[in-house]
Formats: C-alpha cells, structure tokens, sequence
C-alpha cells in the first residue's frame, strides 16, 4: 500500500474565492511595482502605457480604472514587477474579492460580465 501525496495548495483557488462551475482561464500575467500587497481574489485593471496589471481604481485614469482580470494568488509587488497567475473569466464569491477606491461588486457586475467574469 502506497502512502498519501502531498503537494503545495498555494496555486489553487481559495474554496470561498470560486462562486461557481463556470470554467475559469487563467493566464501568467505581470503586476505592476508599486502595487503593493494584494492578495487572491483582488479585482485588476491594466495599465495601459506597460500592459501591467494592478489593484483596479475607478479614478485611475491610466486605463487600469477598466476591470480586467481577478487574481489568483496573493503577491507583494510593493518594490517591484511581480509574475502571478490571474483568472480572466470564471464565477466567483462577490464578498472574497478586494476592491480598488471607487469600485463595488455592484459597480463592476456589468463590466465583469462581459469579460465572462461571474459574481
């Protein structure tokens, strides 16, 4: 008789995070320095000058205002640009996401639906 595996859980999705079935895409995505820490379930918008990712703000004005993505893991991108794994559609649990100034599951819902993100 073999014995029991183990792996690491810390790339798998906090069981409250999911919300639902609906088949989550994940890709390796690259938050912006500065950032801060942030951590699973945060709500992202896209810089538009670099392409990264950051904690999404309805008054940012750099394109990252825009709801994009959700993400997966938590990281600290205080001192620099950080590689994490981010779900770009799925259903998740509206009260496990972190919000940026300005937004609300209730101001993003529409935006996040046409991205096949699901609250």
């Amino acid at each position: 008789m073999s014995s029991a595996s183990f792996s690491s859980q810390s790339n798998q999705p906090l069981p409250s995070l999911i919300g639902g079935d609906f088949p989550r895409v994940t890709r390796l995505v690259t938050i912006a320095g500065g950032s801060g820490v942030l951590p699973a379930g945060a709500v992202l918008g896209r810089i538009a000058a670099s392409k990264k990712l950051t904690l999404s703000a309805a008054a940012a004005g750099d394109g990252s205002e825009a709801v994009r993505a959700i993400l997966a893991e938590p990281v600290d991108a205080t001192a620099a640009d950080v590689e994490a794994i981010a779900y770009f559609t799925g259903a998740f649990t509206a009260d496990q996401l972190t919000f940026g100034a300005g937004h609300s599951a209730d101001s993003v819902a529409d935006a996040l639906r046409d991205l096949s993100i699901f609250l």
